[in-house]
């Protein structure tokens, strides 16, 4: 797979995201995806991205950054959203919040595989 190929995986991917197209979710992501060296399987990721859309309404993913180096993606998108209750430990209640988050993809079998993530936390607390 060429870099150009896995971008375009990766931005239907995040079309896919937005529009909470659940079903469509299998052409994406491996049976076996580990998040942060846990393994979650699909039914477990889709769980977790379930959870995040009923925890965040408003959640939309924004792609700021995208390198693409098969058969890894790295990404930092870009989050404007109003998380309801607590979110990452933090009381944010309905308060719209801007941050960013970085992750690291390795694709198998052209789905996503491993993910590596981290939330840029001190910017909503900045916020808060």
């Amino acid at each position: 797979m060429n870099k150009t190929d896995l971008a375009s995986i990766y931005r239907d991917y995040i079309a896919c995201l937005n529009n909470q197209d659940w079903s469509q979710l299998t052409q994406f992501v491996h049976d076996e995806v580990s998040r942060n060296g846990q393994r979650i399987g699909l039914s477990g990721y889709r769980d977790m991205l379930q959870k995040d859309f009923q925890g965040i309404p408003d959640l939309y993913f924004t792609i700021e950054l995208l390198i693409s180096d098969p058969p890894c993606i790295a990404s930092q998108l870009q989050f404007d959203c109003t998380p309801q209750g607590i979110f990452l430990g933090l009381p944010v209640n309905g308060k719209k919040v801007s941050f960013s988050e970085n992750v690291f993809y390795t694709f198998h079998e052209n789905k996503i595989w491993q993910v590596s993530s981290i939330i840029d936390k001190a910017a909503i607390e900045a916020q808060l």
